[in-house]
């Protein structure tokens, strides 16, 4: 979804020569997975993370062009909505200092985003949702300007056949509104953490990140209004599978599965089982006519941008065109702050090391259904949820992060040979934030049971915040 197209407007023909095109790319990408083509190296991370331009008064300020146009840097790009831009980071080896080196990188740029929207009178925030946006701000007219966005609108109502998205959440409070459009989407933020994985260490990687999701948007959770309603402590879960709820193929072997998804089951030999899956369960939204050589996967890796698994296998390429294997995590809200996104990636980098390489794969102890459970039940409550874990035991949620996966984390830190002075850092402030059950969907409620429910009051007061580079658990009510 990353690259613009030609044309929104799409004929039956289009569909085929997609579909031919699909196919011929996915027989390859099997045959590179049996024949281990893909990059060695592994252990590098990245992320991107999306945010929310807002004017004096904190409302959406629909405004990236300009924004991405002074920003003048190939590392961001717009997102759905003129008032989302996303920005990138630089890949890095997972050793040494990398997470002070990635928290440098990312307070430079977001200093840098920071004097690039107040030149156009704005403010930039990072935020799982920004507690001002109203139903009437997602719509059409506050789409960026481009043509993938215009595409995948018409796609998905056209496989809804016209029917509008019904938003229907229970949670604190219960919200049911009525959509004509994809715009809901583009209410949700988030920051995504990127794993480049050997293809040897791939599956249980993979599966350890899956398993990861409940423990990791439970002490991120930073969304628990919308619309003005108090709904789930990471409401962008159920917002964001609920606005682009088309599915798959009516028959599939796996029953009527949802493009936003937690997957369909554990991979058992190769990511290549969730490509098959793309390729045989999910019609195709965006048939376009792209440009690139079969080995340079153009139509796979769209088809692939188009569903969206919290926890993403992904294929890039080396700089010498080498293939490799990447793992996206997609469950950690943006925000509340520069420290805080940091210190979420280094548990997470150092946790699914050690789950991927513990003595019994985390796979043959937890089940997928208990695993996709936990998930839902930490999105809905936080840090106060009760999950399942081995030997089918039941666990409150910030037991199993202190007891047992921060521990591992730092195992796993110390294993990839991260600085010692890093793991402290940034564990430490996991540590922090779970032990006071202090995460920012905390901190909002906090403030809003304090102060009243100006939704504009809790977003200038939260901006401040995190302009003052604190991690959340510090902040002050």
């Amino acid at each position: 979804m990353g690259e613009e197209i030609r044309s929104s407007q799409f004929t039956p023909e289009d569909h085929a020569r997609f579909r031919q095109q699909l196919e011929a790319e996915t027989d390859l990408l099997e045959a590179w997975f049996e024949q281990e083509r893909f990059a060695p190296v592994g252990n590098v991370a990245g992320f991107e993370l999306e945010s929310w331009l807002v004017d004096q008064r904190y409302r959406p300020s629909p405004t990236n062009a300009e924004f991405l146009e002074m920003f003048d840097n190939p590392l961001a790009s717009p997102e759905l909505a003129s008032f989302n831009v996303e920005v990138n980071s630089t890949p890095r080896a997972l050793s040494g200092h990398v997470f002070s080196a990635m928290h440098n990188e990312l307070t430079e740029t977001w200093q840098r985003c920071r004097r690039t929207a107040a030149k156009l009178d704005n403010e930039i925030v990072m935020v799982g949702i920004l507690p001002t946006v109203e139903n009437e701000h997602l719509n059409l007219a506050n789409m960026s300007k481009m043509e993938r966005y215009r595409a995948l609108n018409r796609a998905v109502f056209r496989m809804r056949q016209g029917k509008p998205i019904v938003l229907d959440i229970t949670g604190v409070e219960h919200l049911r509104v009525t959509h004509r459009d994809v715009m809901l989407e583009s209410a949700a933020t988030s920051f995504q953490i990127h794993l480049q994985m050997a293809q040897r260490d791939s599956v249980r990687l993979f599966n350890a990140g899956t398993v990861l999701c409940a423990p990791l948007v439970a002490m991120a959770a930073n969304s628990p209004f919308l619309f003005g309603k108090d709904l789930w402590d990471e409401t962008r879960i159920p917002l964001f599978e609920q606005s682009v709820a088309v599915g798959g193929f009516d028959g599939a072997a796996f029953g009527p599965i949802r493009r936003v998804t937690f997957g369909s089951g554990y991979v058992r030999h190769s990511l290549m089982e969730c490509f098959r899956e793309n390729r045989e369960h999910y019609p195709i939204l965006l048939p376009v006519e792209l440009t690139g050589k079969p080995e340079e996967m153009p139509h796979l890796r769209l088809q692939n941008g188009t569903i969206w698994r919290w926890n993403r296998p992904l294929i890039g390429y080396e700089s010498d065109g080498t293939p490799h294997l990447r793992m996206e995590q997609r469950v950690v809200a943006a925000g509340p702050s520069v420290v805080d996104e940091i210190a979420n990636a280094a548990f997470f980098y150092g946790a699914v090391t050690a789950l991927a390489n513990a003595p019994e794969a985390i796979e043959t102890q937890l089940k997928f259904d208990r695993a996709r459970d936990n998930f839902y039940a930490a999105a809905r409550y936080g840090l106060r949820a009760s999950v399942n874990w081995v030997d089918d035991r039941q666990i409150a949620l910030r037991d199993l992060i202190l007891k047992i996966l921060l521990p591992m984390a730092e195992e796993g830190l110390t294993r990839l040979d991260v600085a010692s002075s890093d793991r402290q850092l940034y564990l430490g402030i996991i540590r922090e934030r779970v032990e006071t059950g202090s995460n920012g969907a905390h901190w909002q409620r906090a403030y809003v049971a304090k102060h009243g429910r100006n939704m504009a009051q809790l977003t200038g007061a939260y901006l401040e915040r995190q302009n003052s580079g604190e991690p959340v658990h510090g902040w002050t009510v």
